[in-house]
């Protein structure tokens, strides 16, 4: 059976150097905001074209904070309206609403997956204050057309980078578009952890400041609390871990685009719309195809040896945690949730594999 993604053969590859990087890190007797930490901050920083990054407890909290320090800066109130692609992971919402800010979902390009400039550009009203691009899949979104947008009507721009480690538009990368950006390091991410962590970067030092103050208590200084604040920071050890897969990002991100391109070139079944082929700016954290006749695929391809997963079933907007939003009328959304399946991507697959779920899908006959 092709495992939809294998950790573990994905962590085998730098088994003794993690090992090594444990050891440093046991041995150094200090665990939390110590060096490894301050060396990732600054790698990870470089690596995006940004100036500061804040190492933070994960992906959720990478978001939330940056909200709540907005906040706190008094460039957003209570109620303001917050942009966001209705077919994202509900994370992105939840990082809005934790604020008491006002998602506005709104139907993404269909192509794509990611906002459009000319959906954005219907759902302003003058309460909105943030537009929240998630790079969905890998993909990174329309970035010049939006930042042209957000300049316009000075409105923030938080990108969600959860998926998008090392994707690019016009030789800049995901994270370095807007005013701040959160990525996830959950062990399943294309830049992964052995556990939750998650990181801010933001070229705007005073948000980077506030940041860092809220997520350690509300503190800039040891025992001194100016705000009411949280514990989410970044440990020593995935730090430490983070360090030593930063360095195959690039690597495995190419491996990924490889593997994608087999499936795009030579998946050939009319009932499967395959998701175009993106070029450098698509890391292919996911590769995810559409059909009416999603639950017999899934179903055939496992019956073939293929593990598959579907992201996600339900938009947020269906959420029991978001009744309130239950009635929107969102169609493209609700229809992309019904047909998406997320087919096995990752470095470490063999070409037999990538062979066998090539031929499985192209094997698949739907029963009408």
């Amino acid at each position: 059976m092709i495992p939809f993604l294998d950790l573990k053969a994905i962590n085998a590859i730098e088994r003794e150097e993690m090992i090594d990087a444990f050891t440093r890190v046991l041995d150094s007797g200090w665990y939390v905001q110590g060096k490894c930490l301050s060396e990732f901050e600054a790698e990870f920083a470089a690596y995006c074209g940004s100036s500061n990054c804040i190492g933070v407890a994960n992906g959720l909290d990478a978001l939330t904070l940056t909200l709540r320090a907005w906040k706190e800066m008094g460039r957003l109130r209570k109620g303001d309206e917050v942009i966001v692609p209705a077919n994202t992971y509900i994370a992105s919402v939840l990082a809005i609403t934790e604020n008491q800010l006002t998602p506005v979902f709104v139907e993404p390009d269909e192509l794509t997956y990611n906002l459009s400039g000319s959906g954005i550009l219907r759902a302003l009203t003058p309460r909105t204050k943030v537009i929240l691009p998630v790079h969905l899949y890998g993909k990174i979104s329309p970035m010049p057309e939006i930042m042209s947008i957000a300049n316009e009507h000075s409105i923030l721009v938080l990108e969600d980078c959860a998926q998008a480690h090392g994707a690019q538009l016009a030789s800049v990368r995901a994270g370095a578009w807007g005013h701040a950006a959160g990525f996830s390091f959950y062990p399943g991410k294309n830049l992964g952890a052995l556990g939750d962590g998650g990181a801010v970067v933001t070229d705007d030092l005073e948000l980077a400041s506030k940041i860092r103050q809220i997520g350690n208590y509300g503190s800039s200084r040891k025992y001194v609390n100016d705000v009411k604040g949280v514990n989410s920071r970044l440990d020593e050890l995935q730090a430490a871990i983070l360090l030593l897969k930063l360095k195959r990002l690039d690597h495995d991100n190419s491996a990924r685009r490889e593997i994608a391109a087999e499936y795009c070139d030579r998946i050939k079944n009319k009932h499967i719309k395959v998701l175009p082929l993106g070029k450098l700016e698509h890391v292919y954290h996911l590769f995810v195809i559409r059909t009416s006749f999603r639950d017999q695929l899934a179903m055939h391809l496992y019956e073939q040896g293929v593990n598959t997963l579907i992201h996600y079933p339900v938009p947020p907007h269906k959420q029991n945690a978001y009744l309130e939003f239950r009635n929107l009328n969102l169609p493209i959304t609700e229809l992309i949730h019904q047909e998406v399946l997320s087919l096995p991507i990752s470095p470490v697959m063999e070409p037999n594999e990538v062979d066998l779920i090539i031929t499985a899908c192209n094997s698949f006959n739907a029963l009408d």
